[in-house]
């Protein structure tokens, strides 16, 4: 059997994710109950960080803890990644010693290769061009607070990043509308677009994407990496706020959301980031429960 990868939303089936989800919220409610959920011990997770991340370590180190195994964080300066040894080398070597292993780095090729050459399941934690940990939470989230995606409508105001490519992803594997508003020059992958174009439309206007929409997505205008356009990207993306106005334009019963982390008073507003019925608290917690049930699934399908 050939081992499996979470690389994006695309390596599962809607049924393998919706499933996944269900297990989710149920390791959430065990864990919130005191359940003994250590089903892995002796297990070992390789956590590596090209990027840093608050969230992504948090969850992935303490997910793996709950289910009983060990989760070892390797950053660029401790390991021969950064020292130049290929990835392809790297990933023999690492997979030989550990039963999965996580990546969170730059181009999405690392990934891609460091899969190609392991024996263990290999999981996407973020790269330039997806994100789909973070869509498993958030499409969680919504699960919780509103019941099934599907056939609503999501609308993303902001960067066509790697947070929006997931998101068209996740529109074509959980069967929802998905409305993108970006400045010109900002727009996703124009093939990504185009081979979604059933589901998934560009729109110029913020205020006509939010209307009607069940979800309101967003994330920081300059990511890591990008720090050197902030200014720029600032005055690109002012008319994109995620803020009271454009909730307003949504359903009556709309939620939004944020991947963290956010900087109040640009993509999104304060007053929306502290609102007491934010569901954005839940959707970082949800990162644990639905990376745990991913670890779940690749342990024990693998070889």
């Amino acid at each position: 059997m050939a081992t499996r990868h979470f690389l994006t939303l695309l390596d599962f089936t809607p049924a393998e994710l919706d499933a996944l989800l269900d297990r989710a919220s149920e390791l959430k409610r065990g864990h919130r109950a005191g359940e003994d959920q250590r089903r892995f011990p002796g297990k070992v997770l390789a956590m590596v960080f090209a990027k840093s991340s608050t969230r992504t370590r948090v969850s992935f180190e303490a997910g793996m803890a709950q289910l009983g195994g060990h989760a070892m964080f390797l950053s660029p300066t401790d390991t021969q990644l950064g020292r130049g040894e290929p990835i392809e080398d790297s990933a023999r070597v690492i997979s030989s010693m550990v039963d999965v292993v996580m990546i969170r780095t730059f181009g999405h090729d690392i990934v891609e290769r460091f899969a190609a050459h392991s024996r263990v399941p290999v999981i996407n934690a973020l790269t330039d061009s997806y994100h789909p940990c973070q869509l498993l939470a958030d499409m969680q989230t919504y699960r919780e607070h509103r019941g099934p995606i599907a056939g609503r409508s999501v609308c993303w105001v902001g960067d066509g990043n790697n947070m929006c490519q997931s998101y068209i992803n996740a529109a074509r594997q959980f069967d929802f509308e998905l409305r993108i508003a970006c400045p010109p020059g900002f727009e996703p992958d124009a093939g990504l677009l185009a081979s979604n174009a059933d589901r998934v439309t560009l729109v110029s206007d913020p205020a006509a994407a939010a209307a009607g929409a069940d979800l309101l997505v967003t994330d920081v205008w300059a990511s890591m990496g990008q720090e050197s356009e902030q200014q720029a990207r600032a005055e690109a993306f002012a008319p994109y706020q995620l803020n009271e106005d454009l909730l307003a334009r949504a359903a009556a019963d709309a939620l939004y959301m944020h991947c963290l982390p956010a900087h109040r008073g640009e993509e999104i507003s304060a007053g929306l980031m502290d609102a007491p019925d934010s569901v954005i608290w839940d959707e970082a917690e949800n990162r644990l429960h639905a990376q745990k049930a991913l670890l779940e699934v690749l342990l024990e399908s693998a070889p």
